[in-house]
């Protein structure tokens, strides 16, 4: 049979939501590759979807509804049909809302698949049942909630106007395992002789592709951002004219910026003052800098902190509105598109549900807080065991007897072993859906390719089978997603109504479209001005916050892996083989401190665990800081528990989001 090329979406959790050509035969994918045409990736993709056919056609892939027979996380299962395990999940929470009520059960999804229809359609579902709400808070929430916080719904830069920069800080991203696609324009920034500076508490990766690294410390990086303002301010380098006219509270929070010289703040973030003073004075000296930041300064209890801290830093030049001046890597403006409420349905819900956040799923398990225990677990696009902080408490949950979980997977993950009945879901070429990058302005459809493998089924199907288990008789759950996606494309949003003939053909027919860039002179708030004051909040006026920090004498950062992302790509061993084992980045001072070797096995503990890793000594990761790299799955330790059994519960201070860089453990030779 001939093959044919069809294009298609990443679905992953990437800014970018690349755009892919897909190779097949109609019954198969072939071979996968960038799309050139994509407005954004322009063919540039990540190692890890190279070859997504591998994934889509694994082996190691569940392909028909299972039930438990063994132990709660033994992982032993026996076939099902798909008859009796959507009855018997029916029977059991019509069960539970006649006992406990909605609140009993706890539906959790985060970014197994970043669409708009089969990433969002079970809220329709659950709130028609009147079940837990998720908060779902899980990655860089505190750091959207920072910068609305001053910016309001300003856009910041598109990647793509990173060229126009004339100066880059790269502020606590890890470009080349998150946002590849930016990659590019970094470097023949450096060809053209333009300065690109690193501030990190780990720089593996990045280092080489910088002319300058910083090493920080962790949870400090609002103390950098004050004293380079600081300096500013002592210096005469700060825009005033800028600062007066587009922004509120200015005046007022200059005055503040005394204590925070350069000497206070190396006492704070390791930092030499010096040093300081010399990246204060760079930065405010380039005609249209831009700082790019990532997610990891925010995973703090001070997290929305300083974001806010890093964004005003960003007006103190006056760059804003200049070609390649301002901030990258929040909320670049675009859209919105489709209406999210025509999938999610919030007028299904008759009154509030239980709110539990993401990050707390340990304690809503367990109900370690007094609150009654959830009763239901369904896990879709997740792997909570693998990925939310306090491990040991979710195990603790899912342990219980009395829970009845149900995990929609494609794979075995470590939370799929804990499930008491196990649903095969689809990839993202068996299925159709729309997608919105959320760190370019693009949005795309990506039309199914092939029928889905054995007995796999979409969330959107599969929540029209336990709607109508469940009675629910509402014509939403009546729709095929085509229909779905039709419904979303006949209601546009802002972001759809000036497009083209030729663009709206792209979007019926399948793939991405551009749109305009934020307009970064304007900006989207009350008074039309940067808001360094923010009245609505409880801390109005900007300062340096401490993050939550612990007992112990090193500080444990998370740091993404450019072989799998999250806890996906596990069943692929091309990548997960090129990673290695379970790693600790320690700094050789604390090393020797600690008679500890390069390639060791160790253990990093503290109050909540004990995990063990093996240790790498590097000099690009802060001294009293310990890093470890990605997201691993059970099969790498010896009693399954991985570096989020070190995290806390703990949340930001704005954004409830998680604190996951917010840890303290010390290590130890094993």
């Amino acid at each position: 049979m001939a093959s044919y090329i069809r294009k298609t979406i990443c679905p992953y959790d990437c800014p970018t939501s690349c755009g892919l050509l897909a190779e097949t035969d109609g019954i198969r994918i072939l071979g996968v590759k960038g799309d050139p045409d994509h407005p954004a990736a322009k063919g540039l993709i990540c190692r890890k979807m190279r070859h997504y056919e591998k994934s889509v056609h694994s082996p190691e892939r569940i392909l028909i509804p299972m039930k438990r027979v063994g132990a709660k996380g033994e992982g032993r299962f026996v076939p099902m049909t798909w008859d009796d395990a959507v009855k018997e999940i029916a029977g059991r929470w019509s069960r539970i809302l006649e006992e406990d009520g909605a609140d009993a059960i706890l539906p959790m999804y985060y970014s197994g698949v970043m669409s708009v229809l089969q990433r969002k359609c079970g809220d329709a579902f659950f709130n028609r049942m009147g079940a837990c709400d998720m908060v779902r808070t899980l990655c860089s929430s505190a750091k959207g909630a920072g910068y609305e916080a001053v910016m309001g719904q300003t856009g910041c830069l598109d990647p793509r106007e990173l060229k126009d920069s004339s100066f880059y800080l790269v502020w606590g991203s890890n470009m080349k395992a998150t946002r590849l696609q930016s990659m590019p324009a970094l470097i023949q920034a450096r060809r053209q002789g333009k300065r690109v500076v690193l501030i990190e508490s780990c720089a593996a990766d990045m280092d080489v592709y910088c002319d300058q690294t910083i090493l920080i410390r962790p949870g400090t990086d609002g103390a950098l951002a004050l004293a380079m303002m600081h300096v500013m301010e002592e210096e005469n380098l700060a825009d005033r004219d800028f600062l007066a006219h587009r922004t509120n509270g200015y005046e007022a929070f200059r005055k503040t910026l005394a204590p925070y010289t350069p000497a206070w703040a190396e006492e704070e973030t390791g930092i030499p003052a010096e040093v300081i003073a010399g990246l204060a004075r760079e930065y405010a000296s380039a005609p249209a800098p831009a700082i790019i930041l990532g997610s990891g300064p925010s995973r703090y209890g001070n997290g929305g902190m300083t974001t806010r801290l890093i964004t005003i830093l960003s007006a103190y030049t006056g760059a804003w509105g200049r070609p390649g001046g301002g901030l990258c890597g929040c909320n670049p403006g675009a859209g919105p598109y489709v209406d999210d409420r025509l999938v999610t349905r919030p007028d299904f819900r008759k009154k509030p549900g239980r709110r539990v956040n993401i990050n707390e799923i340990a304690s809503a398990l367990t109900g370690s807080r007094g609150e009654k225990p959830i009763r239901s677990f369904y896990v879709y696009g997740g792997n909570p065991v693998a990925s939310v902080c306090c491990q040991k408490g979710i195990l603790e949950g899912l342990l219980r007897p009395d829970l009845f979980t149900v995990v929609h997977e494609r794979f075995m993950t470590d939370t799929a072993m804990y499930a008491d009945i196990l649903l095969p879901a689809t990839f993202s070429v068996e299925q159709t859906d729309v997608y919105t990058a959320y760190g370019y302005c693009t949005f795309g459809t990506a039309r199914k390719i092939v029928e889905p493998a054995g007995q796999s089924k979409s969330n959107w199907n599969t929540f029209r089978l336990l709607a109508r288990a469940m009675g629910y008789g509402e014509e939403y759950f009546k729709r095929t997603e085509e229909e779905m996606v039709e419904e979303l494309l006949a209601h546009p949003m802002e972001g759809l109504t000036r497009i083209s003939e030729k663009e709206w053909r792209i979007l019926r027919e399948g793939g991405v479209i551009s749109t305009a860039f934020a307009d970064h002179g304007s900006f989207r708030t009350p008074s039309g001005k940067m808001m360094i004051y923010n009245e609505n909040l409880e801390e109005a006026m900007p300062r340096y916050m401490k993050s939550h920090g612990g007992a112990y004498p090193l500080r444990l950062v998370a740091v993404p892996s450019a072989y799998t992302l999250n806890s996906v790509f596990m069943d692929r061993e091309d990548l997960s083989s090129g990673r290695g084992p379970m790693t600790l980045m320690l700094h050789p001072r604390d090393a020797a401190a600690r008679k500890i070797a390069d390639g060791s096995h160790v253990t990093a503990f503290n109050e909540l665990a004990k995990v063990e890793f093996t240790a790498k000594i590097t000099p690009v990761v802060a001294e009293g800081t310990v890093a470890a790299g990605g997201v691993y799955n059970r099969t790498f330790t010896k009693d399954g528990l991985l570096v989020n059994a070190l995290h806390h519960e703990r949340l930001s201070d704005i954004g409830a989001a998680t604190t996951l860089n917010d840890n303290t453990v010390d290590v130890r030779p094993c």
